[in-house]
């Protein structure tokens, strides 16, 4: 795509899923990509290698592709972490064009029993995380006068509710908002903010339903093309956002979703009509 190669970016949740894919997509286009990561403060020895893992394989991927890949551990939830994130990588390149801000949690529970805790949690990585980091590459690309592009990773429940997950759904919706009023503050400024909405997605958190053919079915069976996504098609739809041909959209939330968002129901007249 035009307008991408040479250009630097971070990724934030970029060992696994999603974040892993448009990493090592930016990288196949020519970007130079700071994967971001966060350790698991249970210290469990299999969760540590199972992280080590997707790095180390996001990291050779990158490198086939002979750009100059960059690994960065930080919470983007922490406001000390994000400026050494910030400052490690334009250190590293010596400035900064992209941002993806990917990396997410779900905490599933019954609204009722939602510990202030855990709703706090979900917030403080998705929308806080985002809200730092989007921070951090904006005072860079302003004291720089650079142009730029950030594109958020939000998801359908942005727009569909989703029962008792409701710290992410509101995330969610708080980062559709993030995104338009980032990118309606900074349009004069030539740096543009729009985000990917994925639908189901096969990555490794939904293995619970994509390993089982009968939860699989009933999930895709919602889906109106009547399959699942995968996170290819996600980093696809973010190249392109960062890329020259889309240099005239900001402020945008594209759903790749397989029609989720269509409300599949409907595709047979079930009303009174």
């Amino acid at each position: 795509m035009k307008g991408l190669q040479g250009k630097t970016a971070i990724v934030t949740g970029g060992a696994s899923g999603i974040g892993q894919a448009i990493a090592i997509r930016l990288a196949e286009e020519g970007v130079n990509v700071a994967i971001n990561y966060v350790g698991r403060p249970d210290g469990a020895l299999a969760t540590k290698e199972a992280i080590e893992g997707e790095v180390d394989a996001c990291l050779c991927a990158m490198r086939d592709t002979g750009t100059r890949p960059l690994l960065v551990e930080a919470d983007v939830s922490n406001e000390d972490d994000v400026t050494r994130m910030f400052k490690q990588v334009v250190g590293e390149y010596g400035h900064l064009d992209f941002l993806v801000n990917n990396a997410g949690i779900q905490i599933a529970s019954p609204s009722e029993t939602l510990t202030a805790a855990d709703f706090d949690r979900v917030l403080n990585v998705n929308l806080r995380g985002s809200f730092l980091c989007a921070r951090a590459a904006l005072r860079h690309l302003v004291e720089e006068s650079r142009p730029g592009a950030i594109v958020n990773v939000s998801s359908v429940h942005q727009e569909i509710p989703k029962p008792g997950f409701l710290g992410y759904s509101v995330s969610k919706g708080g980062m559709q908002n993030l995104t338009r009023s980032l990118a309606l503050e900074y349009a004069g400024r030539g740096i543009r903010v729009n985000a990917v909405a994925p639908g189901a997605t096969i990555t490794p958190i939904n293995r619970a339903w994509v390993d089982e053919p009968e939860k699989r079915a009933m999930v895709e069976s919602h889906i109106p093309m009547g399959r699942a996504g995968t996170a290819e098609e996600m980093a696809a739809v973010a190249a392109f956002l960062f890329s020259d041909e889309a240099a005239y959209v900001t402020g945008q939330t594209i759903y790749v979703d397989g029609g989720l968002t269509l409300f599949a129901d409907f595709r047979t007249t079930w009303s009174s009509e």
